[in-house]
């Protein structure tokens, strides 16, 4: 699931994307630039043109594609990374659970309790991330 920014700075507030603007990300992503009727191409059986064309505009108003024009068209490209577009939603989503302050151990409780769940070495890590932050703090003192 792929959530959305609204305009202003990369930091902006993020909210839910519909599942087709989720699923045209994925194919963004994957793309580098490209028209609406190339993008069109891979969902004609399923989607007519202008709801690709008005999906993509959304997109593109919501700050997570950008695009110019070539000729009459529009060409699309992803405003971000996929990398940098996860970094950000981590980021955000962190924040969003720790400035609420009423759950915060439960939150971090479940974390950790998921992360060792998962996976005992990424566990160990995170511990290791922990102590060095611990670490870094000290320093700062």
């Amino acid at each position: 699931m792929w959530l959305k920014r609204q305009f202003g700075t990369r930091a902006a507030t993020l909210k839910q994307l519909g599942s087709l603007e989720s699923e045209l990300m994925e194919r963004v992503w994957n793309r580098g630039e490209f028209s609406v009727r190339d993008l069109h191409l891979e969902f004609a059986a399923r989607l007519a043109y202008t709801t690709v064309m008005t999906t993509l505009d959304r997109l593109y108003k919501k700050g997570l594609l950008t695009r110019r024009k070539v000729g009459k068209a529009f060409h699309y490209a992803a405003a971000f990374t996929q990398k940098e577009y996860q970094e950000l939603l981590t980021q955000h989503l962190f924040g969003m659970v720790l400035t609420d302050g009423t759950n915060n151990n439960a939150v971090l409780s479940r974390f950790v309790d998921a992360v060792g769940e998962a996976d005992r070495e990424m566990l160990d890590k995170l511990d290791e991330l922990v102590k060095a932050k611990r670490r870094t703090l000290r320093r700062t003192e």
